[in-house]
């Protein structure tokens, strides 16, 4: 099949990248020049495992390819995904579409043959119609199915997300639509490898949002229960294996922490509260899940403070970990950044590392001394605070980070760390919900 991905960000490029990988003919525009010379190059914006050798070896044998020419590249194509970014309106919530529309309208006026119009990027309940009025008032000639076909790709597994799903959700009542879609997607179901849903165009797209709202709010579940693990002398570790053994629970999304950040859960729920006030369908608990998941950012910063002895003004604090997960440069809503804001307001100074984060971290974070190591961040500071749980923070020398330290406190808020090896080693442990 001869697929054209509009938009080479995180989900176009990896879907277009894992489509390629399955045999088919991808292009990827955007209108970015530079990311284009840069994708023709060989240089990948973002970071992703696996994702720099899967992009080499499908340009090297001819299946994808980077363009800034989408009349082109559209109107040859069987099926025009739209990868565009959805990000929130900063006036409600809701999620801003003005990229979803602007690709449909030069779509519409690219078309010469039946094609098939995914929306790909995740958009509120509706949308699906919208772009097929657009393409039909801008194009009146055009012969087209617009089709729902939502991701589910997480940052840092993307590539085996993909090719691996749990399912794949395509929504549409056009049989043709659906006929591509199905030969698009068929090396994925061969032999069974994941289950086709399929559905109408507007579930579909509330599928996505649905999913990602009961996500974050399994997490920010165990995060209060975390809490209360802290006030009555429980461990929540305990208390999340206990519960998500059971198989109508799961053990998944049950890891307490500082609060979930990053490119989706956070404008997700916001756009699923907006369209629920819309319909007048409120959604009161996605509406609690979104409140106490930012305060309990803010919390975290307050948790760092009071382990110093309830006084940071002109301490060192050792931050390690920026992004909102590992595995990725993404800072987009990341715990890191409330924290670290909390900790400045009270007069700390801010001496931070990340693996892959920094660069990323410079645009959304002032006045923050970065580091090349832990151990250089940690020299000096009254506390080290685990934020995000990389690899290379799993294992510390203990002995050496106590012999760095002013103050000899280690607050772990991803409970990387067993107690009674940290105390072993003269430092004070602070931990979530335990």
């Amino acid at each position: 099949m001869r697929i054209t991905m509009i938009g080479s960000g995180y989900v176009g490029l990896v879907s277009g990248a894992c489509f390629s990988d399955f045999g088919h003919d991808v292009v990827c525009v955007d209108k970015d020049e530079r990311k284009i010379e840069a994708l023709k190059a060989g240089r990948i914006p973002i970071f992703e495992p696996g994702l720099e050798e899967l992009v080499k070896r499908n340009v090297e044998e001819h299946r994808l390819s980077f363009t800034t020419d989408l009349v082109a590249s559209v109107a040859v194509a069987d099926a025009v995904f739209i990868a565009v970014g959805t990000p929130s309106r900063g006036s409600d919530g809701h999620a801003d579409l003005s990229y979803v529309h602007g690709a449909a309208e030069e779509i519409a006026r690219a078309m010469k043959r039946f094609t098939v119009v995914v929306d790909k990027s995740t958009v509120p309940v509706g949308t699906g119609d919208e772009v097929e009025r657009i393409i039909r008032e801008t194009n009146p000639d055009a012969d087209f199915a617009v089709v729902s076909n939502p991701e589910f790709l997480r940052e840092g597994a993307a590539i085996s997300d993909f090719k691996h799903p749990d399912r794949i959700v395509i929504g549409s009542d056009d049989p043709r639509g659906m006929q591509v879609m199905r030969e698009i997607y068929r090396p994925l179901f061969l032999g069974g490898k994941a289950p086709i849903l399929e559905m109408s165009r507007r579930s579909a797209e509330l599928t996505k949002y649905a999913g990602n709202a009961f996500l974050a709010t399994k997490i920010t579940f165990i995060n209060e229960v975390a809490d209360l693990c802290e006030r009555v002398g429980a461990d929540v570790r305990d208390v999340a294996r206990g519960i998500g053994l059971d198989n109508r629970i799961g053990q998944k999304f049950l890891n307490a922490g500082p609060g979930y950040g990053g490119s989706c859960f956070p404008k997700d729920t916001l756009a699923l509260l907006k369209t629920a006030q819309d319909s007048e369908a409120p959604q009161r608990i996605v509406e609690a899940v979104v409140a106490v998941n930012d305060e309990r950012k803010r919390a975290m910063g307050r948790k760092v403070i009071a382990a110093c002895g309830g006084d940071v003004q002109g301490k060192r604090i050792a931050i390690l970990g920026l992004t909102f997960k590992p595995n990725t440069d993404d800072m987009r809503d990341s715990p890191s950044i409330e924290i670290i804001n909390v900790l400045q307001g009270a007069g700390a100074q801010i001496a931070a590392c990340d693996p892959e984060g920094v660069d990323q971290s410079r645009a959304v974070l002032n006045d923050v001394t970065y580091c090349a190591s832990p151990w250089e961040a940690a020299e000096g500071a009254a506390a080290v605070v685990i934020v995000t749980e990389w690899d290379a923070y799993r294992a510390l020398d203990l002995d050496r980070l106590k012999s760095l330290l002013a103050q000899p406190v280690l607050v772990d808020l991803r409970n990387v760390y067993e107690r009674d090896t940290v105390e072993a080693a003269g430092l004070t442990y602070i931990a979530v919900g335990r």
